[in-house]
């Protein structure tokens, strides 16, 4: 390939990885949480640790390992021993390694973003830890993206299986996150605040990386140490608007959020405070000053709500991007949110994720307007992926496209379109050699999305 594309490529995952580097969560943890003498600061609380009987550490989360291993060197050995430092976080079975005192229970496999009986098990474990503290006691809690997954505790007569199914449901229906977990949280023991009302500490802390648009608490890791601003009337008009019933829907999911219309939401006794420490506006700043550095023009832009369908949010870029080249300079965007991926059904389904699906749709977009003459002048590369180095059900984090890319697949006559109607966008990116692999990420933030253009001089017309 040309040079000048091969640096442009460069240049994008350069500014990618800035961003996602940004939330590792441990370096997170460590910019909030600090020890001085007998005095341990989280964000801007102060506890006197002379007066503290034991510390204990709970949650869950893609990337909370990270997290319960930096809170382990701010605390020290010394302070282990004399707090009785003991713990439990659920995570992907690729982070549960042995630790000083906080045990990362393996939860799931990696790539398995649904409830298992493992996690099930995990998140009994740390309800009946909380519920042993007392009031000298100090808890933390540990949440990340991926955490509702991770910490099922489904309300008898409530199955995993039975979660699994109206997960899966809400997920093909096309439902956003604070759809998915308005329902979530109305099905469990632990979400909606449940974890900080069972817990009997004095002070129960959370300290929370956000993978949510606009960093709503309560819908964070559907909200298990914030009070629940939704009730179960709220979860069933989900599913109504989103045409979900049974046989679709569990029958029992209706008994069960039908009873707990009567059953008062739970408030907890202990002092609850909830910090954010990190999220998708931290990692597109971090990647726009990359930007920077490498001499670029940077536009940003952070959704804070709930984005469009991939399609609709593929036009967008399009837009942006046509006005990217038609402007003098080396240009940047960089970009946060998460697409709504509407799934068809599963017998033409392939494989793929909100990311590869956004990056086929741009594509698609493209080739379009290539049909109707409109030719790109200026050399790009376009690249999104998820932060936690997870899309969809698969083992890449996203997939990048370049203009070249474009003249190569009009060449090859492919039914881009037909990859896009099945979802099968993976199997697409993976015979281009496209895809964006990364493995585990120890963050996860959102969606991270990178525009590059070069001067139109480094090549010539596609």
């Amino acid at each position: 390939m040309n040079p000048g594309v091969n640096e442009l490529q460069m240049d994008a995952f350069r500014i990618w990885r800035a961003g996602v580097a940004a939330v590792n969560t441990g370096a997170l943890v460590r910019r909030v949480v600090r020890r001085e003498g007998d005095t341990l600061l989280i964000g801007s609380l102060s506890f006197d640790l002379r007066s503290i009987g034991q510390i204990a550490v709970v949650g869950g989360g893609k990337a909370a390992a990270p997290m319960a291993e930096a809170l382990e060197d701010i605390l020290g050995q010394d302070l282990i021993e004399a707090k009785r430092l003991t713990g439990w976080v659920n995570v992907p079975e690729t982070q549960a390694k042995p630790l000083r005192a906080i045990r990362l229970y393996p939860a799931r496999p990696l790539g398995v973003n649904e409830p298992t009986e493992q996690a099930a098990l995990g998140a009994t474990c740390i309800l009946e830890l909380v519920s042993s503290l007392r009031p000298e006691d100090l808890c933390v809690v540990l949440i990340t993206g991926g955490a509702s997954a991770l910490l099922p505790a489904p309300i008898p007569p409530l199955t995993i299986e039975d979660k699994v199914q109206v997960t899966r449901a809400l997920s093909a229906a096309g439902a956003n996150i604070d759809q998915l977990n308005t329902v979530r949280k109305h099905l469990s023991r632990i979400k909606g605040g449940r974890l900080a009302a069972a817990c009997r500490a004095g002070w129960l802390v959370a300290l929370i990386v956000s993978d949510v648009l606009g960093d709503p608490l309560d819908v964070i890791g559907s909200g298990p140490t914030v009070p629940d601003t939704t009730s179960p009337d709220d979860a069933l008009e989900v599913l109504r608007q989103l045409g979900l019933r049974p046989p679709v829907i569990p029958e029992v999911v209706f008994e069960v959020l039908t009873t707990a219309r009567s059953t008062p939401t739970p408030r907890p006794s202990c002092r609850v405070e909830n910090i954010i420490i990190g999220n998708l506006e931290t990692a597109v700043s971090a990647a726009a000053e990359a930007a920077r550095l490498l001499g670029y023009e940077v536009k940003t832009t952070v959704a804070r709500s709930a984005e469009p369908t991939a399609e609709e949010v593929a036009t967008q870029l399009v837009g942006e991007l046509w006005a990217m080249e038609q402007t003098p300079g080396r240009r940047c965007l960089v970009s946060g949110g998460e697409p709504v991926v509407r799934l068809v059904e599963p017998e033409r389904r392939g494989r793929g994720g909100r990311n590869q699906q956004l990056v086929l749709a741009v594509l698609n977009e493209l080739l379009r307007l290539a049909e109707l003459g409109k030719v790109l002048p200026k050399p790009f590369v376009l690249l999104a992926g998820g932060t936690d180095g997870e899309d969809g059900p698969t083992d890449a984090a996203g997939a990048w496209i370049d203009r070249e890319m474009i003249g190569s697949v009009r060449r090859s006559g492919v039914n881009v379109a037909d990859y896009l109607a099945r979802n099968d966008a993976y199997a697409f990116f993976e015979e281009w050699g496209t895809l964006i692999k990364t493995g585990p990420t120890d963050t996860n933030v959102g969606d991270l999305r990178v525009v590059v253009t070069e001067e139109a001089n480094l090549r010539g017309p596609v």
